[in-house]
């Protein structure tokens, strides 16, 4: 097949090199940093740089929320008739509803996905070819999909090592990314931002940098994801919320009891959770 990515930042380019690692196939790059094409081009993440989209069999959109949706909306007409067109936002009814119909137009079929790995940098230059390797891919088709674009898109997600794909509905995955990964990120950037964090070296291990490691996060692109879940993370935010406050309730009232209750749901739950 022909892949074209258009965004090659660190999902992007993570993605090329997957693809160019585990596949035959031919990959395409699009990308407005003249820096960033060169070095995937040097570092064999992409054939070559195009700006023909009509080429591919399927197109990868790792772009911003807003930007993918304007990128694919403005483009919608050159797409190769009867490919298929991805992307890679942490939000996905949005972008669905959007693009779907204008794409669906033009012969062309959107998937909505979301490969479940990151890092706390930005850019081609910490794009790895591993990234995706035991991380799971989150696919949220509209009821329209043929099921054979389906399988094809699954297969493709296998062969460039996703452990596991999911499949969900835009509104499905938006609620629980709510709190598998907006919801952390939240979290940790207003944890963060204690006085006592001016005091911490030599305090802080292992805890500490589990729960401030996502606090370093793209604020261009977190905010615009954030405001597009609102109403799920809002949620989110409220729960967590009168939870902390059972915790420090306990703690004022001097009620061992109530604390060690609380503190052995959240390890039992805990040691309940199943991951992938």
């Amino acid at each position: 097949m022909i892949i074209t990515a258009v965004g090659i930042g660190l999902i992007g380019g993570s993605m090329c090199k997957a693809v160019k690692k585990h596949t035959n196939h031919t990959v395409y790059g699009i990308d407005k940093n003249r820096e960033t094409i060169e070095m995937a081009i040097s570092q064999n993440a992409i054939d070559s740089e195009t700006s023909d989209l009509g080429l591919a069999d399927i197109t990868i959109v790792s772009l911003y929320p807003t930007d993918a949706i304007d990128f694919i909306t403005a483009n919608a007409g050159k797409f190769k008739e009867g490919s298929i067109v991805i992307d890679t936002c942490g939000i996905k009814k949005s972008v669905v509803d959007s693009v779907s119909p204008v794409l669906e137009s033009h012969g062309v079929t959107f998937i909505g996905c979301h490969p479940m790995a990151g890092r706390e940098f930005s850019g081609f230059e910490y794009s790895l070819d591993n990234l995706f390797d035991n991380a799971s891919f989150i696919i949220t088709p509209t009821p329209d999909i043929p099921q054979a674009k389906l399988n094809l898109l699954e297969d493709f997600a296998y062969s460039i090592h996703f452990k596991k794909v999911v499949f969900a509905t835009p509104e499905e995955h938006d609620q629980i990314i709510a709190f598998t990964s907006q919801l952390a990120h939240v979290v940790s950037n207003a944890y963060i931002k204690s006085p006592t964090h001016q005091k911490q070296l030599g305090f802080s291990a292992g805890s500490f940098q589990d729960l401030t490691r996502v606090a370093k996060l793209n604020e261009d692109m977190w905010t615009p994801l954030f405001m597009m879940n609102k109403e799920p993370l809002c949620f989110e935010i409220d729960y967590i919320i009168d939870r902390l406050k059972e915790y420090r309730d306990a703690m004022q009232n001097g009620d061992s009891g109530r604390l060690k209750e609380l503190l052995r749901e959240g390890r039992i739950l805990k040691e309940e959770t199943k991951q992938l």
